[in-house]
């Protein structure tokens, strides 16, 4: 079988062919360069509309078929920018209907996922995607890709576009940035914005373009940007990995080519007993090959579509299509024998304390990370996590207590509660969830009473004990009253929820809810949950 597709989500149009074997028989691409600022939308439309045919053609030429021997139709069905999503899409129905073959719209992001399983020994990753308009931790689990992480705002790629555009770099902005950053190691502090597994790169960029107004020395600031976001990015990768306990992590994504993010997850996964992967540069940007065999995959597992289905989804979510081709790997991370656990920050290991059992929680040093950042995280961390286990006890809320810290190795000796992780509960007793729930809102709320954030709020942080909720993994913490902070922090709880526990996730987050009820200014914070949900995830324009 030979399966053509299409991709235009954004500025590059591609074009490829492969067969059912997973050959990938063609590739070819072009991309929009603009002219002033950002990507248009409209612009880009036109980009596709006057590169289809041509791709199409210069693909079969590669390929050596004539068009009469194509047997399914693929494209980008979103997510992306509407004008450049709907050309490519006309183009694909008009070639379906011209050729009497079935057509498959797909998702761009899963797209890049199956092109790195496809072209690497990749079974089962938890995969970081970044592009210029997506940033995604993404991992399989029960029949669907789950995003356990994205950009709460901006993408890596934008982000950087926007502030090489800023300084006046050419486009994209990426690989000048990279340029500039490797005749620099002068650090600049700038915002380091990760909320679980989540992270937010607006502030990060707002900061390094009023440095550079105020006369930064440029290739610093390249230095430290790069450095500060993927650091954030591979972080959450971490988090993502320590989560899903998985054992292959994956780089996809047209940011992937940067060999500076590439090195970082590549020692972040090899500290965690993982395996690192990536596809060929060539196949990390938007390419026709991802969506050809995608829609492959999607159409030999029974997947089929009238031309009234093949409607463009601008938020076309990677959580949205069922992925019956692959099966959960019955293998996960193997630890040494000395690691009690090992989560994305901290080793834990278990000792004795006055002929006590405890815990001792160790934030090793990240060798992905540059020193100045490693060192602020986990100096910070530690002594945040200290204080705020201690002051969520005044606010009536259970945590292990703290024996002692050890500011020389950034550790703390914690009391060993004896339970279980509300994330194994759920996946063993389902009729639980209301007493649960109710209860981690009652203790959330009182948290928050008392301006204490979280930061990190996911089932693997909380234990049942003896009828009562624990708290634990403050490291991301803060103090504040503000309410777009606590809506993050239930946000991430949320999002945490429905990406493991989906099939009582939906339920058990009303029950939450329906405790926090105890919470001051209960409504403005969740009216403040919908208005971050309802922000903006993918690129609608980069001007």
């Amino acid at each position: 079988m030979l399966i053509i597709g299409i991709e235009g989500t954004a500025e590059k149009t591609g074009v490829g062919i492969v067969d059912s074997e997973g050959k990938i028989l063609a590739s070819v691409g072009k991309a929009l360069i603009p002219s002033k600022g950002g990507i248009h939308p409209r612009e880009a439309a036109e980009h596709h509309s006057n590169s289809i045919i041509p791709l199409i053609k210069y693909a079969l030429e590669k390929s050596k078929l004539s068009l009469k021997e194509i047997d399914l139709v693929a494209f980008s069905q979103g997510p992306g920018l509407g004008p450049a999503l709907r050309t490519v899409a006309t183009a694909a129905r008009s070639l379906s209907l011209n050729l009497n073959v079935p057509i498959i719209g797909v998702n761009h992001c899963i797209g890049h996922v199956e092109i790195g399983r496809l072209t690497t020994t990749a079974n089962d990753p938890t995969s970081l995607y970044v592009s210029g308009g997506n940033s995604q931790v993404i991992a399989f689990d029960s029949g669907r890709y789950r995003v356990f992480g994205e950009t709460l705002d901006i993408a890596i790629g934008n982000c950087l576009d926007q502030f090489a555009r800023h300084v006046g770099l050419s486009h994209p902005g990426g690989p000048e940035i990279e340029k500039l950053a490797k005749k620099s190691d002068n650090y600049i502090k700038l915002p380091y914005a990760v909320k679980g597994m989540d992270l937010s790169f607006s502030g990060l960029l707002t900061a390094a373009i009023r440095k550079y107004d105020s006369g930064s020395n440029l290739e610093d600031l390249c230095y430290s940007l790069q450095e500060t976001a993927f650091s954030m990015l591979v972080e959450i990768t971490e988090r993502a990995l320590a989560h899903t306990k998985k054992q292959e992590v994956m780089l996809c994504g047209g940011v992937a080519a940067n060999t500076r993010l590439r090195k970082m997850v590549s020692i972040m996964a090899e500290e965690h007993y993982a395996q690192f992967y990536m596809p060929p540069v060539k196949y990390c940007g938007d390419n026709g090959a991802m969506i050809a065999w995608l829609g492959y995959l999607m159409y030999k597992y029974g997947f089929n579509q009238n031309l009234d289905e093949t409607t463009v989804i601008q938020k076309y979510r990677s959580d949205e299509v069922d992925v019956p081709w692959i099966k959960n790997s019955k293998k996960s991370l193997k630890l040494p024998k000395e690691l009690l656990a090992k989560g994305a920050e901290a080793n834990i290991y278990s000792e004795y304390w006055n002929n006590n059992k405890v815990l001792v929680k160790q934030r090793v040093p990240k060798n992905y990370r540059i020193p100045e950042i490693d060192h602020i995280l986990r100096k910070s961390r530690t002594k945040k996590e200290a204080r705020l286990l201690n002051e969520a006890k005044k606010c009536e809320v259970f945590t292990p207590l703290v024996f002692d810290v050890n500011k020389k190795i950034y550790s703390l000796t914690l009391e060993k509660i004896e339970g279980e992780l509300v994330k194994n509960l759920l996946k063993n007793n389902k009729k639980i969830i209301e007493e649960l729930g109710i209860k981690i809102g009652e203790n959330i709320a009182k948290l928050h009473n008392c301006s204490i954030i979280h930061g990190d709020l996911t089932t693997s942080n909380l234990i049942w004990s003896d009828n009562k909720i624990y708290f634990i993994d403050f490291g991301l913490g803060k103090v504040s009253q503000e309410v777009e902070d606590k809506g993050v922090d239930l946000v991430v709880l949320k999002k945490a929820i429905n990406s493991t526990h989906y099939n009582v996730g939906e339920k058990f987050f009303e029950y939450i809810l329906k405790g926090y009820y105890l919470a001051d200014n209960y409504q403005k914070i969740v009216n403040k949950i919908k208005e971050i949900e309802g922000r903006v995830r993918y690129i609608t324009s980069m001007d």
